[in-house]
């Protein structure tokens, strides 16, 4: 195999497509969420991904499992949650059980900020597919993204 393959060559294309169709569709979601909420798309997820925990077993999440589920760093995402605690919209506190262990939950603040910004995260994400929709290149991964169901 040679750099000029025509299987490195697609396969390159293929994930220039995919990061294109990413930027496309976040940096829509981010104007979004930053005219109407003053929130940006990393802070949306992380409030987004912390209002999902729960008190049952494994329902809290530690700052590892945060920074995976919203794709950055353990010191992006601490520095993110010190941004929102900050603003009221977050709480850390010692785990019960473990004094080592730090969890963080959404405040009624963060809450009541999530709730609004949803409709604004949900319609900005469907425009921004809709228009990728119309560019031959990127509709098949439009529709792929369509057909991806998250287990209930």
């Amino acid at each position: 195999m040679t750099a000029t393959d025509p299987a490195l060559t697609a396969l390159a294309q293929g994930w220039c497509t995919l990061s294109l169709l990413h930027g496309r569709i976040e940096t829509h979601i981010e104007r979004a969420l930053q005219t109407k909420h003053d929130l940006s798309v990393r802070e949306y997820s992380l409030l987004d991904v912390l209002s999902r925990q729960h008190d049952g077993e494994g329902g809290h999440l530690q700052m590892k499992q945060v920074a995976d589920a919203v794709v950055l760093s353990q010191s992006a995402t601490t520095r993110l949650v010190t941004r929102l605690e900050d603003r009221g919209l977050l709480a850390r506190y010692l785990c019960p059980t473990d004094r080592r262990g730090i969890y963080t939950d959404v405040s009624e603040a963060g809450l009541a900020l999530l709730a609004e910004a949803r409709p604004t995260n949900d319609g900005a994400l469907r425009e921004a597919l809709d228009e990728a929709a119309k560019n031959p290149e990127l509709a098949p991964l439009v529709r792929a993204v369509e057909a991806v169901h998250v287990p209930a």
